[in-house]
């Protein structure tokens, strides 16, 4: 069966696109679609046309397993070039998304109407891409540069009634009645001139050449490293400047350099490791999902707060619960404060705030938590603590919720023991905000049950995180590595390597910070204690000193009143006079040396996790990473990373530095892949 179909409604013809899940423009679809409009002309009592999706979605994409394959199929251009070319008004009628090429085809068709909770977008730069299809030339054309380039460079989609205010829609139609409202708009405009995108000027005629370079200063903290969005800038300057015909081209040789580069190799390895990290190995398809209408939060603090904002913000009705009113309160205030902030920005009505701040319950009473269906521990990260937690727990919460932890770090089958339904108990690790991030760490116990993992995953989704499932070990997946990176760091401050430049290695690499920046962010007596402080450590002097980080107004830095950060005099002295003892002279590494001092020992913890089973797979690391902990996205993730350096070469840096980390134990997957010439990707 055709995945394109049509029939008649009086004199228009209804072109419907049937082709599960998201309808994307595969070769099929864009067959059909072509001898849509050849039917179109070929009969003269068809006087408009219609072109819908069945489904949940409006065309929402290329088909991007066809990405740098020959299919012998029609193009994309050809096929928008006819809808366009037709005689007669074609109208796109959209709901669900218009994404991609879904709205290159909505571009090309005369006119465009959408119901009210739809969504269009050019997400190609996610995937280190910009439209093939002419989305660069149509788009400025029809709503202008200063619209066009936010959408070209950040893949962002924006809302059906935003679009029709930019003329991207011509009109909004009822959420029931998409096609018969379409119909309807397709006979009105019967015998009137039709708009032609590629032909139009008026929005794009005077533009003033400096807004490009404007664009790009105001966005170029976002914009850095990465290929594709400047690409963009550059395709959409051109529709100003040339010709349809010609900007065409040019789009075009724009595009094929990037689809054969190594950062859209790297995006889409994410897109598709995305998808894999939602898959457990070992848990069936038809695992009972768990209800979760109802959830609490112990811990009101910066954590606590983030983590019920997630639920709130999906919905939830949220128990937080405090010790003491004072930083019950401060934690309801901060919830608030967020939430107004967000609508200031006009990213949420008043109405939206107060709806999310009704479903606040703030409690003194751990009592308060029998009825959650979901309980998420967020307090102190020591163990006895945590245990104290969960042993009242056991005795409060109902049968069947789940109980949940977001330690970092600690033994989730220990916090387990304290209670008598080991199999209730998860970790849900959230990183920091947790009402920003997307990243979810998501911790299998050794007796956790499967419908209460399967739950977590789903819940994860419905809150909008990225979930990857991780086994138990001290720091999980994530922090495991990272505390092999901050090892490294240290190691290299004693050998004479001021912070502020292995920082710059890091943020010239593309992470947002490095590690001596994210210490202070944190706080340097994060698991400091006086009693236990080692003089023989650069950190735990700096703390002994009262130099605890941002806090303080000074850690590795200096900071003033606003945290803007400056080298600190005295940490530098400290490090050289520490370095001069040990008989190191100042900064005889090479970045390149400080780059790979610092990651491949993260490559090779990462394999050593992969070993012990604690990751199922190495595209959950480099998920992991890339939403958790910064690492630049256009990289692929840490284990792609480290497939395209090589990992022989990996192993024979590892093997090169190997005097400065006593303790090295290379990983016997990462030595027998790279004996093989293999990659993770």
């Amino acid at each position: 069966m055709s995945v394109i179909t049509t029939h008649r409604d009086g004199e228009v013809l209804v072109v419907v696109s049937d082709n599960p899940p998201v309808n994307a423009l595969s070769a099929g679809v864009r067959e059909g679609l072509y001898a849509a409009i050849q039917e179109a002309n070929g009969d003269d009592t068809i006087k408009a046309v219609v072109v819908r999706c069945d489904g949940r979605t409006f065309f929402a994409g290329a088909d991007i397993t066809e990405f740098g394959k020959p299919t012998g199929a029609i193009g994309l251009n050809p096929v928008i070039d006819a809808i366009e070319d037709c005689p007669k008004p074609v109208v796109a009628a959209i709901h669900g998304t218009a994404l991609g090429g879904g709205l290159e085809v909505a571009l090309g068709c005369h006119y465009r109407v959408a119901v009210p909770s739809a969504k269009l977008g050019l997400p190609e730069v996610k995937l280190g891409l910009i439209p093939g299809a002419g989305g660069t030339q149509r788009l400025p054309r029809v709503v202008g540069v200063e619209a066009a380039l936010p959408m070209t460079t950040s893949g962002d989609p924006i809302l059906a009634r935003q679009a029709e205010a930019i003329g991207l829609v011509d009109k909004l139609v009822s959420e029931d009645s998409l096609e018969a409202d379409a119909v309807a708009f397709a006979r009105s405009v019967i015998g009137k001139p039709q708009p032609v995108s590629s032909s139009r000027t008026d929005k794009i005629a005077g533009t003033d050449p400096g807004v490009f370079d404007a664009f790009r200063k105001a966005n170029a903290r976002k914009l850095k490293g990465f290929d594709a969005p400047e690409a963009a800038i550059k395709a959409v300057e051109i529709a100003t400047r040339y010709p349809f015909a010609e900007g065409l081209q040019m789009e075009h040789d724009l595009f094929q350099p990037l689809l054969a580069g190594r950062q859209s190799a790297a995006l889409r390895h994410l897109f598709f490791a995305e998808r894999a990290a939602n898959k457990i190995d070992d848990l069936p398809k038809d695992t009972p999902i768990l209800p979760v209408t109802k959830v609490g939060i112990i811990g009101a603090g910066t954590m606590g707060g983030g983590i019920a904002m997630n639920f709130l913000s999906a919905g939830f009705p949220v128990t937080m619960v405090e010790r003491e009113q004072a930083p019950l309160d401060r934690g309801v205030a901060t919830i608030r404060k967020n939430y107004e902030n967000t609508a200031a920005k006009g990213r949420l009505t008043a109405e939206q705030v107060e709806k999310a701040m009704g479903l606040l319950t703030p409690s003194l009473n751990f009592e308060d938590l029998a009825d959650c269906d979901l309980v998420i521990e967020a307090v102190f990260e020591r163990m006895d603590i945590k245990k104290d937690v969960f042993g009242k727990l056991d005795g409060i919460c109902k049968p069947g919720a789940i109980l949940a932890t977001n330690t970092s770090y600690l033994d989730i089958n220990e916090i387990a023991t304290a209670t008598k339904r080991p199999e209730a108990v998860i970790g849900l690790h959230f990183f920091s905000p947790a009402n920003v991030m997307r990243m979810l760490e998501v911790v299998r116990a050794a007796k956790t049950g499967p419908s209460v993992l399967a739950t977590s995953m789903k819940i994860a989704k419905t809150i909008g995180k990225v979930a990857v499932v991780a086994g138990v070990c001290h720091g999980f997946i994530g922090n495991r590595m990272l505390a092999a990176r901050q090892q490294q760091g240290e190691a290299l401050l004693m050998e004479g390597i001021l912070p502020a430049r292995v920082d710059k290695v890091l943020t010239d690499f593309g992470f947002p910070m490095g590690p001596f920046q994210m210490s202070d962010l944190a706080g340097l007596d994060i698991g400091w204690t006086k009693e236990t402080s080692d003089p023989t450590r650069v950190r735990d002097v700096l703390c002994e000193r009262g130099r605890l980080g941002q806090k303080t107004g000074k850690g590795f830095y200096d900071y003033a009143a606003d945290r803007t950060r400056t080298p600190s005099e005295e940490v530098d002295a400290l490090i050289l006079e520490y370095a001069e003892k040990s008989g190191h002279k100042r900064d005889d590494l090479s970045d390149e040396e400080i780059l790979e001092r610092l990651l491949y020992p993260m490559i090779n913890e990462a394999c050593l996790i992969l070993e012990e089973g604690i990751a199922q797979r190495a595209s959950d690391i480099d998920v992991m990473y890339v939403h958790g902990y910064g690492w630049p996205s256009y990289t692929g993730g840490p284990m792609f990373w480290a497939s395209t350096v090589g990992l022989d070469t990996i192993v024979a840096g590892l093997e090169k530095y190997a005097d400065k980390w006593p303790d090295l134990k290379i990983s016997a997957l990462l030595k027998d892949k790279a004996a093989k010439g293999e990659a993770f990707a």
